[in-house]
């Protein structure tokens, strides 16, 4: 019986106002807060509370057998509870159904792992914690920012007592294997992982309007008939997209919420298959293979590696210059001075600054909110400067 796991990435970054060099040493806040309110309640709008009542419509019409899974940012959270709590509300809604499960990922959606273990482990500790008091979840799940896994971090992800992993189903990672199995991460005892169906999870996230694609227009009979196939050919095919694919990168006008209404009865009528969460695959089917991943991967660009944040020596500065600070930002014990670094280190800071061209390029451009990646370089490590004089004139 095939199963169809949905997740769901929420996420909004804390973005930065415009911070000249004659505000450094001046101004000591960071945030664009009319920017961020601005954008946050119009992909709520948008998105979220439209997406969150068809989720809980579809959740209710199943009888249970809808089942979605999230992973909520905690500066997605943050926000909603200062600029919208009806969408916080609105999802709580939905976890009390018992047909949504949770993940955890790093609080800041940050690139952590890549620099620091140790500030990695205590964001992924805050979001637990945050997740467990929002939602009364205890996630057994893990994401790690842009599905960014290797080796490595299964090892530690294991150690910290998640039993599942979410990861791209790259072919460099695959090989000959299909995506539609659970896996066993090499290097560790038990955890398992669940890899994305991109290809099926980027024909709704990002071809599903466009004219020029030979599928167009996509309807939710033919998307199921495409899963259908994979009968006797897959245990469990993980659809892994932006959550904000519904209503704001695919516009309700489009289509994107009658297709996505009426995907799940189509998908049912095919008596084999069902929809699951991934703790529920991970104890449904068994392990395939072990797959080993030593190199860094991700769900970015067409690469799907790190060149998203890491691609340019931009970048590369930005990131070691803000590091850098780590030791003396935690040794000061100061609250502020902490949460100000961290909200730096949020991974769209970065993917601001990438200088790609092409469809890859494109997308870079449309999140971003500068004109250029120079300027995203210029502007952040202006406040970075900000911020390193003020720490050390504590000193």
């Amino acid at each position: 019986m095939p199963s169809v796991c949905f997740y769901f990435q929420v996420h909004q970054p804390h973005r930065l106002r415009h911070y000249s060099c004659f505000d450094i040493g001046h101004q000591p806040y960071y945030k664009d807060d009319v920017q961020n309110q601005a954008i946050l309640l119009k992909v709520a709008h948008k998105c979220y509370l439209p997406a969150n009542a068809l989720m809980l419509k579809l959740i209710q019409q199943h009888q249970g057998q809808f089942k979605i899974a999230y992973s909520i940012s905690g500066v997605a959270i943050e926000q909603f509870k200062k600029y919208s709590p009806e969408t916080l509300d609105s999802f709580k809604r939905l976890v009390d159904t018992g047909c949504v499960e949770l993940l955890n990922e790093t609080f800041y959606h940050s690139l952590s792992f890549l620099f620091s273990p140790s500030e990695f482990l205590a964001q992924v500790e805050q979001h637990h914690q945050l997740i467990k008091h929002e939602f009364g979840q205890a996630p057994v799940t893990f994401r790690n920012t842009e599905l960014i896994y290797n080796n490595t971090l299964a090892s530690l992800v294991e150690s910290l007592g998640y039993k599942v992993a979410l990861a791209e189903g790259a072919e460099k990672v695959l090989a000959w294997r299909s995506p539609n199995f659970i896996y066993q991460a090499a290097g560790t005892n038990n955890l398992k992982l669940m890899l994305r169906n991109y290809k099926l999870s980027d024909d709704i996230a990002f071809r599903f309007s466009n004219p020029a694609w030979a599928e167009y227009p996509l309807m939710a009979d033919k998307f199921a008939s495409w899963l259908h196939q994979a009968a006797g050919n897959a245990d469990v095919i993980n659809l892994f997209m932006d959550y904000e694919t519904f209503g704001e990168h695919q516009w309700a006008d489009k289509g994107i919420f009658k297709f996505l209404d009426a995907l799940p009865e189509f998908i049912l009528q095919h008596t084999d298959f069902d929809f699951c969460t991934p703790a529920e695959a991970i104890t449904r089917y068994p392990v395939r293979d072990v797959l080993d991943i030593p190199e860094f991967y991700s769900w970015a660009d067409e690469e799907r590696d790190l060149s998203a944040w890491r691609g340019n020596a931009l970048q590369e500065d930005a990131l070691q210059n803000i590091f850098s600070l780590e030791q003396k930002i935690k040794a000061s014990g100061d609250k502020n001075l902490l949460d100000n670094w961290r909200s730096l280190l949020t991974s769209d800071h970065f993917y601001y600054m990438c200088t790609k061209w092409f469809a890859d390029g494109d997308v870079h451009k449309y999140f971003s909110p500068y004109d250029d990646p120079y300027s995203a370089y210029i502007n952040f490590q202006n406040v970075v400067k900000d911020l390193r004089q003020r720490v050390e004139g504590l000193n």
